[in-house]
């Protein structure tokens, strides 16, 4: 077909192509009016959820003032509770110092009375022993640090008289929280107390002649001029019976260890406490101790003296004391006294500790284990003995 045949048809064409083209812009027309439908509704909606989200976000910021508020006001209220209630403790412990129980007192003073006269009258007797225990310690045989733990005073300590592998420690020579160790592993790997149990005392203690024996605490406890044995039971955390020591004008019983005025040791035969008073300033006494009743059995003075002597403990019926320099040396037992006569003192092997940092604050012997806590200058030592027949030394 030639180009005049398309130039004749286009006059017929043109009017389709208009209409066409109409159809085509009112169809974008119709499709861009529903998008500024949408659009604007869109946009209602998103101004609603602004306006709602904005509500809501001042409602719980006003919220959380008065959270913030009552959570002030309840903190002042525990706080000033609990000055409160440490007040009237302190108050209550003032009233007990001062006023205490007439009944108690009577019975404690009647006791006491009994204690002192049935020990008096066995005073220095010889002992009748209650087992075949005859050894004596040699030497030391070996010992291992194993660790730095607290203060530079303190003690730490297994059962003597039970199996349980718990490490009890008390840290610091007044104090009223004991640190219980699961094991030995426990305490040995971990720095800190986290591993530990605590027990909370109902009185402090003093010094660091303490003894765990039997799931009991035997501790230290000074009222005034006075001291008083406190049997505490570990297990269900109560006392389970005091007594006033019976010595009066007691003093420190090791002159390395001022804070020390009763050392509670245990051996084969039982428990032991080791004190001084003004009557014999210059030496040491000893004296049995029932566990259950914490009646004195039976009295000794001893030819030990106070005089550099930094601890003590008990083996089989014979103190053993361990003297030092104020200028820490080499510790060593100088001292040895049998109870049942059958150990002479200068019988005794004179037996010497390794060198360490410092002075002993404890020494706590072990009858299961045939060994002895140790605590020097803060570390934790254990001295394993080597034991002979008091007949062969």
């Amino acid at each position: 077909m030639g180009p005049w045949r398309w130039l004749l048809l286009l006059p017929l064409l043109a009017p389709a192509l208009r209409a066409q083209q109409q159809q085509f812009m009112e169809y974008v027309e119709r499709r861009l009016t529903l998008l500024e439908e949408r659009i604007s509704q869109w946009h209602d909606q998103s101004s609603r959820y602004s306006t709602e989200l904005r509500d809501f976000k001042n409602q719980v910021l006003g919220m959380l003032e008065a959270a913030e508020k009552e959570r002030e006001a309840m903190r002042a209220e525990a706080e000033s509770a609990a000055v409160r209630v440490d007040r009237l403790e302190r108050e209550v412990d003032y009233l007990e110092t001062q006023n205490p129980a007439p009944p108690c007192v009577e019975v404690d003073e009647t006791l006491m009375d009994k204690q002192v006269a049935t020990a008096k009258q066995r005073k220095n007797e010889k002992y009748n022993k209650l087992t075949d225990c005859s050894d004596t310690i040699a030497s030391v045989r070996a010992m291992k640090i194993l660790k730095r733990f607290g203060s530079a005073s303190g003690l730490w300590t297994k059962d003597a008289a039970g199996s349980s592998e718990k490490i009890y420690v008390l840290d610091g020579t007044a104090n009223d929280t004991v640190y219980v160790f699961p094991r030995m592993r426990e305490f040995t790997l971990f720095s800190a107390t986290r591993k530990a149990a605590r027990i909370k005392l109902p009185y402090p203690w003093v010094g660091t002649g303490h003894l765990v024996y039997d799931g009991h605490l035997y501790y230290i406890r000074q009222q005034g001029l006075a001291f008083q044995v406190i049997k505490f039971n570990l297990a269900n955390k109560t006392v389970v019976d005091s007594s006033v020591f019976p010595a009066e004008e007691q003093i420190p019983v090791f002159g390395l260890s001022p804070s020390t005025y009763i050392e509670v040791s245990a051996d084969e035969e039982g428990l032991w406490a080791v004190y001084a008073t003004k009557e014999d300033e210059k030496n040491m006494c000893l004296a049995k101790l029932d566990p259950a009743s914490l009646d004195i059995e039976q009295m000794w003075d001893t030819p030990c003296p106070r005089e550099n002597a930094e601890g003590a403990f008990v083996v089989c019926g014979a103190l053993h004391v361990v003297y030092n320099t104020r200028l820490p040396s080499r510790a060593r037992v100088q001292c040895v006294f049998d109870v049942s006569g059958t150990l002479a003192p200068e019988d005794a092997s004179l037996v010497y500790f390794p060198k360490r940092y410092g002075s002993h604050s404890s020494l706590k012997y072990s009858p299961r284990e045939r060994q002895i806590y140790a605590w020097d200058d803060g570390y934790q030592i254990i001295y394993r003995m080597e034991m002979k027949k008091k007949l062969e030394v």
